[in-house]
């Protein structure tokens, strides 16, 4: 069996320096149903990591990032109905806030959320700690050039 690849992708907006992170509450009948999440995927064949969280961005929202850029730090936990180690990689995706989101059928609804409000609907811990990252990473002007996905 061909070893699982997952991305994690933090969509957000920045209003008045603050970054506001769009999050999606997952609809009846789909993994993680009433779980609010960021967004997350499977890379296909032949897709890099990055390629396939630009494509489950579109997917999900319709958009294109107008900043996007990988996190410099991953999303490790222990899956045991595989007996897996799961390790994925994060991706970090300024919208427009003029934009409007068209949701696909995995999502019911979706909201902007400030980091606090987030931290409270998450539930997975490391996306926690990824949220955190992602926000003083951009409170603090330090995403870094080495970071930036261009040409997407």
């Amino acid at each position: 069996m061909a070893e699982k690849k997952l991305i994690d992708l933090y969509p957000y907006k920045v209003e008045d320096k603050e970054p506001l992170f769009l999050l999606f509450k997952r609809a009846k009948g789909h993994i993680y149903e009433g779980q609010w999440r960021m967004i997350g995927g499977k890379v296909n064949p032949g897709e890099t990591y990055w390629q396939a969280a630009l494509r489950e961005l579109k997917e999900e929202t319709e958009l294109v990032p107008k900043l996007f850029w990988s996190v410099p730090s991953l999303n490790r936990f222990y899956e045991h109905r595989t007996d897996k180690i799961l390790t994925i990689p994060a991706f970090a995706a300024e919208l427009n806030a003029k934009n409007s989101i068209k949701l696909n059928s995995e999502h019911s609804t979706f909201e902007w959320f400030t980091l606090q409000k987030a931290l409270e609907v998450i539930i997975w811990p490391e996306q926690k700690r990824l949220l955190k990252l992602v926000h003083n990473i951009v409170t603090s002007d330090q995403i870094l050039d080495d970071w930036l996905i261009k040409n997407f």
